[in-house]
Parts: C-alpha cells; sequence; structure tokens
C-alpha cells in the first residue's frame, strides 16, 4: 500500500470522496484554464475507419503515412512510431493478415487484448498510474445483470477467436471482470468535431468522479489526455469530469449514469434539475398542450433516438435523413426547436448532411442547434465549440468568410481555455483564418 503522500500528482491527491468511493481531490487553487494534469494512454487503439488519416501509434493527423509493411492496413508517422507501437500491433497484425476481410474485433476487444499483452510485458507500474493502477480499477462487476454477462461472454469469444496466437489468457472469470473494468473505465478519443479516434485507457484520469457540473474537462493531444480547469477550483475540492453528453434532461443523465456505470448522480443540476424545464420547452402555440401529450411526445423522442442509433448500422443516407425529418416534424407538434430532443435529431441530420456532402443542409441544422447548444450546456463545453467549428468550417465553404471568420473565432475562444492554446487543433484552425 502506497503512502498518503506517494498518492499525490502535482498539487492534487487521490482521497476517499464521501458516497463515491476513491476520488481526486485539489490541493491548491487551480485558474480556469490551468492544466491540472496529463496521462499518456496506458493502451489505445485507433478506430479501423481512421487508418490512413491517423497515425496508429501516436493518432498523429497528417498526410504520408508510411503503412506496415506486413498487413499494409496500419499506418505510421515514421519509423519511430511504428517500432514503438510494434509490441501492441503485432498482436493483430498476422490475425488481419490471415482473417482478411473477416478480422472484425470491436474496439472494447481490441483494448482488452492490448491491456492483457502491457499486463505481461510491464508488470510494473507505468507513468499512466500514478494514483490509480489499472489492476484496482472498479469492475460493479456484482451489478452486472445477465444481457450484460451475455455480451462480456461474446467479447470474450472474440478475444480468443482473433488473437489466441499471441496472448496467454486468464481464466474466464478472470476475463469477465478486465472486461467489466474496460466499460467502466474505457475512454472514448475524439477529435476537434468529437469525431471518434479511438479507444484508450487513461487510469489516473479514471479516478476522478462524475458529476453533471463538472469542474474539470479531459481532451485529447494525440494519445495524451489532458485534464483542464473550467471553473476555478479550490484548495480541498473534489475534482470532477463528465461522463455522459450533458444535453439531456436529469432522468435521461441518470438513466445513462445507471445504465453504463451503475450509480445515480447528486450533484446540484440533478437534485434540483433547475435546467429541466427549459431543456423540454413545450410548443406554447394556441395554448400548452396536456401533461398527457407531453408525456408521449418524451416517450416517442426517447424510441425514435434509440431507433436511429440501431439504423445507422444498416440504412442508406437517404432513409436516415426520412427518419430525422418525419420525428423533427412530429416533434415540432409539441416541442419547442431548442427542446433537446429536437436538437439531438437535429444534429442527427446535420450528420447525415455532412457525410452526402450537402453543405447548406447542414449548415441550416447547424444554425439552428448553436444557440440552444450554447444555453443548454455548461461553460467551455466541448459540445459547442465542435459546433461553431462545423458552421465556420461550413460557412467558408460556401464563401461566407464574415460569418466563418466569427463562428471560428468563437470556437477558439473555448477550446483555448478546454485544450489549451498550443494545442495543435487550435494551430490548425488559426492557419485555417489565415489561407482564407
Amino acid at each position: 500500500m502506497r503512502s498518503e503522500a506517494a498518492a499525490q500528482l502535482g498539487g492534487l491527491e487521490m482521497f476517499a470522496s464521501a458516497g463515491k468511493g476513491r476520488g481526486l481531490r485539489a490541493r491548491r487553487r487551480f485558474a480556469v484554464g490551468e492544466l491540472l494534469f496529463s496521462c499518456p494512454a496506458y493502451v489505445a487503439v485507433l478506430t479501423v475507419s481512421e487508418r490512413g488519416s491517423h497515425c496508429d501509434g501516436c493518432f498523429a493527423r497528417k498526410e504520408g503515412l508510411s503503412k506496415c509493411g506486413r498487413c499494409k492496413q496500419a499506418f505510421y508517422c515514421n519509423v519511430e512510431c511504428q517500432k514503438e507501437d510494434w509490441p501492441m500491433h503485432k498482436l493483430e497484425c498476422a490475425s488481419m493478415c490471415a482473417f482478411g476481410q473477416n478480422w472484425n474485433p470491436s474496439e472494447t476487444v481490441r483494448l482488452t487484448a492490448r491491456i492483457l499483452a502491457k499486463q505481461k510485458t510491464h508488470p510494473e507500474r507505468t507513468p499512466s498510474e500514478k494514483l490509480l493502477a489499472v489492476k484496482d480499477f472498479e469492475s460493479h462487476i456484482d451489478k452486472l445483470d445477465n444481457e450484460k454477462r451475455e455480451l462480456i461472454q461474446n467479447d470474450i469469444a472474440a478475444l480468443h477467436h482473433f488473437y489466441s496466437k499471441h496472448l496467454d489468457y486468464p481464466d474466464n472469470a478472470a476475463l469477465v471482470v478486465l472486461f467489466a473494468q474496460v466499460n467502466c473505465n474505457g475512454f472514448t478519443v475524439e477529435d476537434e468535431e468529437l469525431s471518434h479516434l479511438g479507444s484508450a485507457i487513461f487510469p489516473d484520469v479514471a479516478l476522478m468522479n462524475h458529476s453533471c457540473c463538472p469542474n474539470v474537462i479531459v481532451t485529447y493531444k494525440g494519445t495524451l489526455a489532458e485534464v483542464r480547469a473550467v471553473r476555478e477550483i479550490e484548495p480541498g475540492e473534489e475534482i470532477f469530469s463528465s461522463y455522459i453528453d450533458l444535453l439531456y434532461p436529469t432522468e435521461d443523465r441518470n438513466d445513462r449514469l445507471r445504465d453504463c456505470y451503475f450509480f445515480n448522480c447528486d450533484c446540484r443540476e440533478c437534485t434540483t434539475k433547475e435546467k429541466d424545464k427549459e431543456k423540454l420547452e413545450i410548443c406554447k402555440l394556441n395554448g400548452p398542450p396536456s401533461a398527457e401529450t407531453v408525456k408521449d411526445m418524451i416517450r416517442y423522442a426517447r424510441n425514435v433516438i434509440e431507433e436511429f442509433r440501431r439504423a445507422k448500422h444498416y440504412k442508406s443516407p437517404s432513409e436516415l435523413l426520412e427518419i430525422c425529418e418525419l420525428s423533427l416534424d412530429k416533434m415540432g407538434a409539441v416541442f419547442e426547436d431548442s427542446n433537446v430532443y429536437m436538437l439531438h435529431m437535429m444534429y442527427q441530420a446535420m450528420g447525415v448532411c455532412l457525410y452526402v456532402q450537402d453543405w447548406e443542409g447542414a449548415l441550416c441544422y447547424g444554425q439552428k442547434i448553436i444557440r440552444p447548444y450554447s444555453k443548454h450546456y455548461p461553460s467551455y463545453s466541448l459540445n459547442v465549440a465542435s459546433m461553431w467549428l462545423k458552421l465556420g468550417r461550413l460557412y467558408m465553404a460556401l464563401k461566407n468568410r464574415t460569418a466563418g471568420v466569427k463562428a471560428l473565432k468563437r470556437a477558439i475562444a473555448i477550446m483555448e481555455v478546454a485544450h489549451g492554446k498550443d494545442h495543435p487543433y487550435i494551430s490548425e484552425i488559426k492557419k485555417e483564418l489565415e489561407d482564407h
């Protein structure tokens, strides 16, 4: 057991948080925008769709990447990146060649395979585990229902199927625990527009507890996680990040937290529900609808959100756009445009428009989204920054430089706090401004 002094990280310390288990606490004051700490990935996997545009090792985005000479599917900045990633890539290289088009393990399976390999080659504590070791992650194993256990058994089967030649496996019970740990403690790595880049394990970042009123934000610089203050933090104050998208009303947020992380949030916003009325704004034309009508429409909205999530895997862009338009038309009879369920489907519609390169359509949805986003999300939200960024790039593409510059500057103002002023994403956006 480490001493109290050892369980510290530059002005921060691990402590027992009342009702929450372990937590992270400030030992000094942190100003808005200040970096609290950074954490290199214990392991990371680049999502398959980003191969060729990002380095498989460091996640850097650049042109002219060199591909692996064996599998021809992994790409690297240079020989150094390739050599550094080889202990992890070799788990997949021969397997990708052997399985060809049938090589399709999930990111969770890929990440877990790398954890097993890393634990064998680096049994000692790594620089990613200054406060919390991977082996000490919470698993909530006792709270898994039959459906979640079955999903984990499917992942274990895939692990054996795709990685049998390169891994020494613990017994099935230990693998169930490990997958449960990954499900609760893994991170999704995203770019400046919140597009999915991959998945990673950041042990020290996982130590932070959740709040819907977070005082820090987590951003990524390649495979390095950085944690910055988005509110002034005083000595003795607990450090809270958000585990979920904060757009939604209290009931929805807590449904997600219970399903994924097995707890209810007791933060100020969940206790007072003070933002719920604005988030669920109802049309007032011709008199307000009945409580039953509103309740039915909320139920419909939740169902159509889930329907769309599933449909993304098999329907065409035109079919997806039709789902969005029909649901927006139906919900619009009861909900204002600023209602979060309307915003959710507008965001999905905008994504489809961007995918098919309908810039005018995407811009139209984005213009409706941005103001309510700025109201519903906390200060320095990455969701708001990414929307300003998308709008700015759309304006520029459609030759409206004045609006484009204004939107990109709004994005930069948020990102300089959330990402830090020296982040490569900010340099890229400033170059876009200069080039136009």
